[in-house]
């Protein structure tokens, strides 16, 4: 029988007759998440790599919701995280454009993710960058980006009105370097066409059967590429901002203003959203996120997103920044508007790992009050509300 026909016959006692044999391995076609069928195509270089993320079942929040939870797996890009696709997009168009050419330095303020993605990218196209960044934010940042190649400034923080605020300083750097290009992910329109790409990788991966699609925004880029995809294949695929404490985006989608109770309260802090919840949540509108077909909006606690990174890793083994955990949240109060056999997609932004100081710090959590206490697969910590369907929207139903 040899070897291989061992194997197989040992699989197929496992998966009953799930299983094929081919030349360079088993393939277990029907346990997705087990085996993928053959072995991937020839990427081409960091770039090629970028995308066509898994869309992976959280197979504890569908259980739980009678749902199907869907997510796609950003933290498996190069990268580490979704802005990979952005700063790609970003640097594609730059060099196509003629603004930028091989040698030259792409700049952007940024104490987020982006940074690596623009070190990264722009080391693949020949390019280097220029990051800002608040010099209160973890050293081990600018350590990092130093070590992919990124020239890095820390500058004090400050609002962003002031000239030395970290992005108004990498505008700067831009305009006074020769062959340099400002990124500028939150207006830049590259960010929202990367996420057109997203889009249409989810109408793939599901064959366009679901029902809602999740996201919480900052730049926006995500939420409007994604909207415009599925609703241009499908008009009836319901869309749902999640947004953090502090952010003004819930009541611009819900009544158009930009408004939240800590400002009316004089309580926020100097930090543009006042949560532990990075990468989403912000009060001014983007030109990415105008472009965002939204349907409704739900607000999560910092509490319901350190709950969901402890379930997800205890019930999944899934190891999530605060912005995919938050998005998580927005899954499952999804799951609950829309009823049982809903289909719902969200993104699980980046990884855990750079999270530590703060969102995976116990001390820190505990110093904060947001010690996860939940245990189980139950999900009482996701509160049911609150909702409200955009302008001009009722509230949806699931068919």
């Amino acid at each position: 029988m040899g070897w291989t026909g061992a194997l197989s016959l040992v699989a197929a006692a496992f998966l009953g007759s799930t299983t094929t044999l081919v030349a360079v391995g088993l393939v277990w076609r029907k346990r997705p998440g087990v085996f993928q069928q053959g072995p991937p195509p020839i990427r081409h270089g960091l770039l090629g790599l970028i995308g066509n993320t898994p869309l992976v079942r959280i197979e504890s929040l569908s259980r739980e919701t009678g749902c199907e939870i869907l997510a796609k797996a950003e933290f498996l890009n190069p990268g580490g995280s979704v802005k990979d696709r952005v700063a790609a997009q970003i640097l594609e168009e730059a060099l196509a454009s003629g603004a930028l050419r091989p040698g030259g330095t792409v700049t952007e303020g940024t104490a987020g993710s982006t940074g690596v993605s623009l070190a990264l990218c722009a080391r693949a196209a020949g390019c280097s960058a220029f990051v800002a960044m608040p010099d209160d934010a973890a050293r081990e940042k600018a350590d990092t980006l130093r070590t992919l190649g990124a020239e890095v400034r820390r500058v004090r923080p400050v609002s962003i009105a002031h000239p030395d605020h970290f992005v108004n300083v990498a505008r700067r750097a831009a305009a006074e370097r020769e062959g340099a290009v400002f990124a500028d992910q939150f207006e830049n329109l590259a960010n929202f066409r990367a996420h057109l790409r997203t889009g249409r990788e989810i109408l793939a991966q599901t064959d366009g059967m679901l029902d809602a699609f999740v996201s919480g925004a900052g730049t926006g880029g995500t939420l409007a590429g994604v909207s415009c995809a599925l609703k241009a294949a499908n008009p009836r695929v319901k869309v749902f901002l999640i947004d953090p404490p502090g952010s003004g985006l819930f009541n611009k989608v819900t009544r158009g203003v930009m408004f939240t109770r800590e400002e009316a309260e004089g309580r926020r802090l100097r930090h543009p959203a006042d949560t532990i919840t990075e990468g989403i949540g912000i009060n001014r509108q983007t030109a990415n996120f105008g472009r965002a077909l939204v349907d409704g909006a739900f607000q999560g606690s910092d509490m319901e997103a350190v709950e969901m990174a402890a379930y997800l890793l205890r019930n999944d083994g899934l190891f999530v920044g605060s912005s995919a955990a938050m998005n998580c949240v927005g899954a499952v109060k999804a799951a609950r508007l829309l009823g049982p056999g809903a289909t719902i997609v969200t993104v699980l932004c980046d990884g855990g790992a750079r999270h530590l100081s703060r969102f995976h710090n116990a001390g820190f959590l505990a110093e904060q009050g947001l010690a996860p206490v939940a245990t189980g697969t139950g999900l009482a910590f996701v509160s049911d509300g609150p909702y409200r369907p955009a302008i001009g929207q009722v509230l949806p139903t699931h068919t």
